[in-house]
This record gives C-alpha cells, sequence and structure tokens, in this order.
C-alpha cells in the first residue's frame, strides 16, 4: 500500500509534465491505475505498476544515455590544452587562450586544439572523430589541419589559423550540444494516439465493470494500459537512431530531422563543393611545338607560388605531385582579374588572362576549343610576351559521388536534382555524367530558395549544400544538409543535418540509418499498442486479475524497448567486404593509378603533335616517351592488377564473372598498346612516322586514351571504392 502510494506522486509529476509540453492520455490512465488498486485493495497490482513505471522510466533513461554515448564522447574529447612556444619556451595555456598566429606543439597522442597550418616536419593524424575513417593520413608543411583530430606520430609544430572557438571541432562540439532527442513527427503522431486511447481505455475499463460486476475488472484493464509503449519505444529508436548516425559522421540536430529524413524521397544538390570537389584542378597542359607541356608547367607553377589565387594553388600542387622542381620567382606581382607576372630564371613570365595575338597559331584556337568543349578555365602562360602554353582547369566531379548517388537512391530518394548558380553547359554536363533527374542553372540564391519550396511541395525534401548561398535554401527544405563540420558557416547554422566531412558517402549511411530507425520506431509503437489492446480485451472479460496484468504490461513494455534499441545497431547493407590483406591490394594499386592519370594526357599529346607534323622530330620523341610510358609503366601496372587484385577481388565478390568484363579491359589496353609499341619500332627503322601509318597511329592512340579514362573511371567505382566502404564506421 506505501508503495502504490509514494508511486501516484511521480505518476502525478509526470501526468503535469506531459500536459505542459501538449501530451495527455498515458500518465492519467497512470494515476487512475495507482489509485484504482487503492481502491479495490489490489496492493500487489499497484506496487507491480509502481515498480513498472519506475523500471520503464529507468530503462528509458539509460536506452537514451547508451543511445547518446557517441554524442557525449564527442564533447569529451573537446581539446582544452595547448602547448604554446613564447620566447623559447614552451607554455601551457587553455585552448580557448589561442591566438591567430601562434605557434604551437602538438604532443604524440594529443588533440590538435585549433585549427591551422602544419609548420615543421610533416604531421602522422587519425582524423576519425571528424571522418569516420579509421585510416591515418599524413599532412604535408603548409598543408591544414582541422581541430579535434588525433597526432598518431611524432611531435609536430602548428601555426594556429583561428581561435578555439572558431575552430572545426568548436563547430561540431555547437551542434552536437544541440542534438538531442526532440520530439520527432512520428512521435506527435503517438500522442495523437493517445488523445483517443484515453476515452477507448475508459470504455473497456467501463465495460469490465458492467461484464464482471466487479470493479476489479475495471482496474485490470488500466493496469494493462500503463504505461502506453507509444511514448516509450519511440523516443529510444530516434535517439538510437541519431547516435547511430553520428557513429558514421553524421551530425542530426534533432527528432524532427531524423524522422524527415527517413522518409524523404527527394534531394536536391547543390553542384560546387557538394557533387564536384569544389576547387580546381588541372584538367591538362597545353604547350606551343617550341616547348614541352612539363616545361610550361613548371614555369607557370614557379611564377604561381607566389599568388594565393586558387587557380594558382591548383597549379602549384599539381606541379608537385609531377615532382617538379620549381624556381622561387622574383619581382612577383599580381594584377586583379589579370594574373601573375615576375620573373623566372631571368625570363618575364606571366600567367593568367593574356592578350591573345591576331594571327594565332593552330595550338592557340585548340586550347579555345578544348576550353568551350570541357567547360574549363585557361591559364594562359608567355614568357617574354610569347604564348609558349596554357593550363587547363576545371572543378572536377568528386569520385564518391556516383557510387554516393546510386546508393541514396538505393535508400528511398526517387528524384536526384542538381541546383547550381553555375553555366548551363557545366551543369548538364556533371548532371549527365552522375544521372541526375533535373538540373537548375544560374540560379540565385533567390531562385534557389524558389526551387526548393517547389520540390517540397509535392515531396519530403532534402537540400545538400556548402556554400554561405546555399544556407536560405537549406533552410527552406524540409531537412537541410551541410556539406562538411564548420559549424560557424551560415550553411551549417541553416542545416538541419551536416555531415562532419567534407564527403558525401555520409549521407547514403545516413539516409539509410533514418530510415531503419524510423521504421523501427513505428513497428514498436504499433507492436506495443496492439499488446495492450490485447490485453485489455482479455481484462474486459475477466480473464485477467491486476497483478497478473502488471506483470503483463511490464513485459510489453521492456519488450518494445529493447526492440527499440535495434536502431543502436548496424545492418547488413548489402555491400561486399573484403579481407585486410584484398583492402591494402585496392590501395596499393589505387595509389598507382592516381599517379598514372597524372601522365596519361601524354598519349593524346602525342596524338596532336603527330596529326600536326607526323614527320617531326618532336612527334618521333613523343611517341618515343608515350612507349616508354607503355611499356615501363602502364601495361606492368595493369598485369599486375590482372595477376594479384583480380584474384582476390574474384574470391570476394563470388566469382571470377565479377572481374571478367575489367579483365576484357585488359586485354584491349595491351592490344592498344602492343599496336603502338609496333608502330614505334617501324618509325624506328625509317627515322620518320610514316605517311601510311598516321591515319591508324591516330586511331590507336586516341582509342587507348578513351578506353584508359573508362577502365581507371570504372574500377574507382567499383572495386577502389571497396576499401573506402570497409573502412567506414
Amino acid at each position: 500500500m506505501a508503495t502504490t502510494a509514494a508511486a501516484i506522486v511521480p505518476a502525478l509529476v509526470w501526468m503535469v509534465l506531459a500536459l505542459w509540453q501538449g501530451r495527455t492520455g498515458v500518465d492519467l490512465i497512470a494515476v487512475l491505475s495507482l489509485g484504482g488498486t487503492l481502491a479495490v485493495h489490489e496492493y500487489l497490482a499497484g506496487a507491480l505498476i509502481a515498480v513498472m513505471l519506475a523500471s520503464g522510466q529507468t530503462l528509458d533513461s539509460a536506452a537514451q544515455r547508451r543511445a547518446s554515448h557517441d554524442l557525449r564522447a564527442l564533447l569529451e574529447h573537446a581539446p582544452r590544452i595547448a602547448h604554446r612556444r613564447a620566447k623559447g619556451a614552451i607554455e601551457n595555456v587553455s585552448a580557448d587562450e589561442v591566438r591567430v598566429g601562434d605557434l604551437l606543439l602538438v604532443a604524440p597522442g594529443e588533440v590538435v586544439p585549433v585549427d591551422g597550418r602544419v609548420s615543421s616536419d610533416p604531421a602522422l593524424l587519425d582524423e576519425s572523430v571528424l571522418t569516420g575513417e579509421s585510416r591515418q593520413v599524413e599532412r604535408a608543411p603548409g598543408d591544414t589541419v582541422r581541430s579535434g583530430v588525433v597526432n598518431a606520430g611524432t611531435a609536430f609544430e602548428l601555426l594556429a589559423d583561428a581561435r578555439a572557438q572558431d575552430s572545426t571541432y568548436a563547430g561540431i562540439v555547437r551542434l552536437a550540444e544541440q542534438a538531442g532527442a526532440e520530439r520527432a513527427p512520428v512521435v506527435r503522431l503517438a500522442d495523437r494516439y493517445a488523445t483517443w486511447f484515453l476515452p477507448l481505455t475508459l470504455l473497456l475499463a467501463g465495460s469490465s465493470w458492467l461484464i464482471t460486476g466487479s470493479p476489479v475488472g475495471a482496474v485490470a484493464v488500466l493496469v494493462v494500459a500503463t504505461p502506453c509503449p507509444l511514448l516509450l519505444a519511440v523516443p529510444v529508436a530516434v535517439v538510437s537512431g541519431m547516435s547511430r548516425a553520428s557513429r558514421a559522421g553524421v551530425i542530426i540536430r534533432d527528432g524532427t530531422a531524423l524522422e524527415n529524413l527517413g522518409r524523404a524521397t527527394t534531394a536536391v544538390m547543390d553542384k560546387t563543393g557538394t557533387l564536384t570537389a569544389g576547387h580546381p584542378a588541372v584538367l591538362d597542359v597545353i604547350n606551343a611545338p617550341a616547348i614541352e607541356a612539363t616545361e610550361v608547367l613548371r614555369l607557370a607553377a614557379s611564377l604561381d607560388q607566389a599568388s594565393p589565387h586558387v587557380l594558382a594553388e591548383a597549379i602549384v600542387g599539381h606541379a608537385r605531385r609531377l615532382q617538379l622542381v620549381l624556381t622561387p620567382p622574383h619581382d612577383a606581382s599580381e594584377q586583379p582579374g589579370r594574373g601573375m607576372s615576375g620573373i623566372v630564371e631571368g625570363d618575364r613570365i606571366e600567367v593568367g588572362k593574356l592578350a591573345l595575338p591576331e594571327s594565332r597559331p593552330r595550338w592557340i584556337d585548340t586550347t579555345l576549343n578544348r576550353a568551350m568543349l570541357d567547360a574549363a578555365a585557361i591559364a594562359w602562360v608567355s614568357r617574354e610576351g610569347e604564348l609558349v602554353g596554357a593550363v587547363l582547369l576545371r572543378d572536377p566531379v568528386r569520385r564518391d559521388a556516383p557510387r554516393t548517388l546510386r546508393r541514396l537512391r538505393e535508400a528511398g530518394l526517387r528524384r536526384l536534382v542538381m541546383l547550381t548558380g553555375d553555366r548551363l553547359e557545366p551543369a548538364r554536363e556533371v548532371a549527365t555524367v552522375l544521372g541526375l533527374d533535373g538540373v537548375h542553372a544560374e540560379q540565385s540564391p533567390a531562385e534557389k530558395v524558389a526551387s526548393v519550396r517547389e520540390e517540397s511541395r509535392t515531396a519530403t525534401t532534402i537540400m545538400v549544400g556548402d556554400g554561405v548561398n546555399d544556407a536560405p535554401a537549406l533552410a527552406a527544405a524540409t531537412v537541410g544538409i551541410a556539406m562538411g563540420a564548420r559549424g560557424s558557416t551560415a550553411s551549417s547554422e541553416a542545416a538541419d543535418v551536416v555531415l562532419t566531412a567534407d564527403r558525401l558517402d555520409p549521407l547514403a549511411e545516413a539516409m539509410s540509418i533514418a530510415r531503419r530507425a524510423r521504421g523501427i520506431a513505428v513497428q514498436s509503437a504499433a507492436v506495443g499498442m496492439s499488446l495492450s489492446l490485447l490485453a485489455m480485451g482479455i481484462a474486459v472479460a475477466g480473464l485477467l486479475q491486476p497483478a497478473a496484468g502488471a506483470l503483463l504490461q511490464e513485459g510489453i513494455d521492456v519488450a518494445v524497448i529493447l526492440n527499440a534499441l535495434r536502431a543502436l545497431r548496424g545492418r547488413d547493407r548489402g555491400e561486399r567486404t573484403v579481407p585486410p590483406a584484398t583492402q591494402d591490394l585496392l590501395h596499393h594499386f589505387a595509389s598507382e593509378q592516381n599517379e598514372l592519370r597524372e601522365t596519361l594526357h601524354m598519349i593524346r599529346d602525342t596524338a596532336d603533335l603527330i596529326s600536326g607534323n607526323p614527320r617531326s622530330t618532336n612527334a618521333l620523341a613523343a611517341l618515343r616517351r608515350t612507349g616508354e610510358f607503355l611499356d615501363q609503366r602502364l601495361v606492368p601496372h595493369e598485369r599486375a592488377e590482372e595477376i594479384q587484385l583480380y584474384p582476390a577481388l574474384a574470391s570476394a565478390l563470388g566469382g571470377a564473372e565479377a572481374t571478367a568484363t575489367m579483365s576484357r579491359m585488359h586485354a584491349e589496353i595491351d592490344r592498344l598498346s602492343a599496336r603502338i609499341r609496333s608502330h614505334l619500332n617501324l618509325a624506328e627503322a625509317r627515322r620518320h612516322i610514316g605517311d601510311d601509318q598516321v591515319e591508324d597511329l591516330l586511331a590507336t592512340l586516341y582509342g587507348l586514351h578513351t578506353v584508359l579514362l573508362l577502365h581507371f573511371t570504372q574500377e574507382e567505382e567499383s572495386y577502389f571504392a571497396l576499401a573506402e566502404t570497409n573502412q567506414g564506421p
């Protein structure tokens, strides 16, 4: 009796809180059942209800604590101490005291306290907290490092670029603090069910009293209706889904966002920075006949070392990846809108938008046509006032984008639309490559908002973007998703979901998690209600005593909460897994292929030279270099893949048929390479390329270049992505 009476007090408190939050039904039933057990002297049942209420609340809280573990861990991981160099000594200061320009020492195993740049030896970092990837990465001097990552190597020096409160990790923490088990629409739907569940319960309790002629039957009905699993299981499933998403590198602000993400059918995506890399990359280097392409790139990169422009950074980075030796420029100056000018090795070099001569040589027209067809920017290069070449740059499609979009469709998205302020031609090219359903180009921020609202009128819509100009559209979508973890940006502040890494692939994982969590929430609520109604029906017939009903309801509650906790666990997505040894092979060959890509233009450049003047010594020299590239690098790489990688993949993917098409591509690459080798032998014997060779040689060179581009892309999407998949959470 004392236990029952004591339980009425917290039950009344919970009822008042529920009414204050706009919920009715469940807690009132609890109060009525406790009062009823006291009235009919069913003290054991009352005590069981008290235990049931307490254990249900405890289990609910424990589930939420477990589900929120990753979010709490994110906060606990926040860097607090920094080692700052000052006057030749090292002082320990709070991370909040670090200022831009401070030189910090990051010791082994420590968390990087602020955003900055490596200023000493290369740094080996564990970025899994931000990206979800367990693989360690190396950052060279000058590379940017985000706060929150862990130093997995020796100590290194960091030049601070931001204060702690403005750094990457602080932005993630702000988002994590907002993330919680807020009630999603499906929970409010449960509350609406509770509004009719209460009168139904009272009606059944009254019917039991009439049928059995005893108030004990009515109390039994009230007991098995307390507490309704609707409001226990659904929040647990929602918060579990949010926790699971955080482990995949996705911060979801609240349960509403997760529920909407789980039922979205349309995705609107920004182009630049979302579907494309967001920064330019060198597409090609075109040279005048009197100079080599590598020399054009070396001169341009040497001068551009003095420029902070994004195109200059791309040119310098490309040259360094090719291991070209760059010379420090002198008297370098930059003219806004025009480009760089300076002295390199005694010659006046200019890079940028330069005046073209009236009588243009053929290579300049070729460059202009190529730039138009590829929607590329041109950085012209001149030496002593004479044009010697050009560098073509373009924002490339993210390598993970095609595979991620396929996974998004598998996760339930039926319409994928691209939204961009860019011109229609490059936008259409990207949309064609990725197989999108619609394109809205040349959009202003206001037009982006209008387009998102139009899509949202017909379907639950997510919007993915990364720039400040995307913020209004993110806010207009059903669910706004920001690329990258910089919480101080307008896009992240306006978004409901933030991807902690600047990659698109975690979104597909988050979609699958949200859909599964929502399904488990609805399933738990439906099963719990059905079982409660069944038990109430038995109680109406007088076949269930209050004490037994209390035990039965306890079992129902525990069952649905445990079922809701399934949202914490991952589910087999039907993706192939490969053993660690095969993953190592994938990483090795992917690295080799990236290096080969940088040199692949040599094949097409050789064809261009042969097309212009096949009998020239330059054309024969280019063909000779191409032959050496094929014999010494490309063909050995493809044969090694065939001998080492493909058999390992075949066993992991279920048989040789999985790699049969790619093996056929290897055979075609080998055939075309042998054909080029035969042409080279004939030309060497003649000491020039014969007129009878030109037509077939051009077809073979251009054909091989096209086949290799397609083959490399297919391998990256189908095979090399497997290594990234198996390293995910």
